[in-house]
């Protein structure tokens, strides 16, 4: 058994403690009905991962409001009869002694007009190309709005039991666009300096935690560059870091890219052990400058290099994604002594509008999840 090894010593996430340093991070499974409701295969998902001794595991995003659904078959916290739904997702994960929080976006202008209904939103009417898409600026009302919409999404995850929320902040979604200068070309007092492009984030800070109080836990998740001309880079990334822990964030994960950046967030391919964590760089020079825990992430999947990431102070936590949709148990397969690498390859095959699950498993029959 591996329980000398700090990857396996316990940590506090605002008023919790988790019992390791591994983090699910959020995924999105497209197993959600049209309208963003739970289904069976999504608390089967959440099961598998909570009986596999994952010290804090976020749920795929859940859209505020349907004019920010990113992806089909996205969940939703946008109304309040989504939470007995979601309650089942926090309930399962619970029964297994887990700790599982909402993670709670926007698309902005990364969606389309046939999923949301309406023209994407965005901080400034800039094209996007992946989508192309040119959304329409939001007006002041628009971004009051979308505040209130966070603010409940919020209030609903805490009504479902889930033991904190996190706020999505990268990737190219509504917060990550207005925190970008490529994107966010405002001259009122939601645009221009660091300042004002992090307005919206602290105010639906500020409101969570006057409605929900300052012990429940608020993680975001950053963009720590956009991997873009003309985009958020990591030293303007790491003030914002600064401002957002100021306001009483409990934790920061680390990440990188937006959809036009080419990319994008989940590397392909295998990577050199030396080329593992490609954003943990970024995170230790937020750890650096914040007192909060920083999770690390970016194509980790040896387990020495996870352990040397947290032994030598650059990250609190290390996050991973595909790993677990490969390897549910990896954390116990660590804890048990195979200390190696996860098998997952990196191909990028798992994210399927039918579901998410492991092609190469499925292409050599050979998923074992339920061991």
């Amino acid at each position: 058994m591996n329980d000398e090894s700090i990857l396996f010593t316990p940590i506090r996430i605002g008023t919790i403690e988790v019992k390791n340093r591994f983090v699910r991070s959020a995924t999105h499974d497209y197993m959600a009905t049209q309208d963003g409701a739970v289904t069976d295969r999504q608390v089967s998902l959440y099961r598998e991962l909570a009986r596999r001794d994952i010290g804090l595991i976020v749920s795929g995003h859940a859209f505020v409001n349907p004019e920010g659904k990113a992806s089909p078959f996205q969940i939703g916290a946008h109304r309040d009869e989504m939470t007995g739904g979601l309650a089942r997702i926090a309930d399962t994960v619970h029964e297994y002694g887990g700790f599982v929080f909402l993670q709670i976006s926007h698309a902005g202008r990364q969606t389309k007009p046939k999923l949301t209904g309406c023209t994407p939103l965005a901080p400034s009417a800039v094209y996007e190309p992946t989508y192309d898409v040119m959304p329409r600026a939001m007006s002041g009302k628009d971004i009051i709005n979308v505040i209130k919409d966070f603010i409940h999404a919020a209030r609903r995850a805490k009504e479902a039991g889930f033991d904190g929320v996190q706020l999505h902040m990268a990737h190219g979604y509504l917060l990550s666009s207005f925190l970008s200068p490529h994107t966010n070309r405002r001259t009122d007092e939601w645009g221009g300096p660091l300042e004002n492009r992090l307005r919206v984030s602290v105010d639906i800070i500020k409101g969570i935690k006057d409605l929900l109080g300052n012990g429940y836990p608020l993680i975001v998740k950053l963009n720590s560059t956009d991997l873009f001309e003309g985009g958020i880079y990591a030293e303007e990334s790491v003030e914002a870091a600064k401002v957002l822990a100021a306001h009483g964030v409990d934790g920061i994960e680390a990440s990188g890219g937006i959809a036009e950046g080419g990319r994008g967030t989940a590397w392909k391919g295998i990577l050199a052990e030396e080329e593992e964590g490609y954003f943990a760089g970024n995170a230790a020079r937020m750890k650096q400058a914040v007192s909060v825990p920083v999770f690390g992430l970016g194509g980790l999947r040896t387990f020495s290099v996870m352990e040397r990431l947290v032994s030598d102070g650059r990250v609190d936590l290390v996050s991973m994604s595909r790993p677990f949709i490969r390897e549910p148990k990896l954390v116990k397969k660590f804890f048990d002594g195979e200390t190696g690498k996860s098998s997952c390859i990196s191909c990028n095959g798992c994210f399927n509008v039918r579901g998410i699950s492991c092609s190469e498993l499925k292409r050599s029959g050979s998923d074992h999840r339920s061991e």
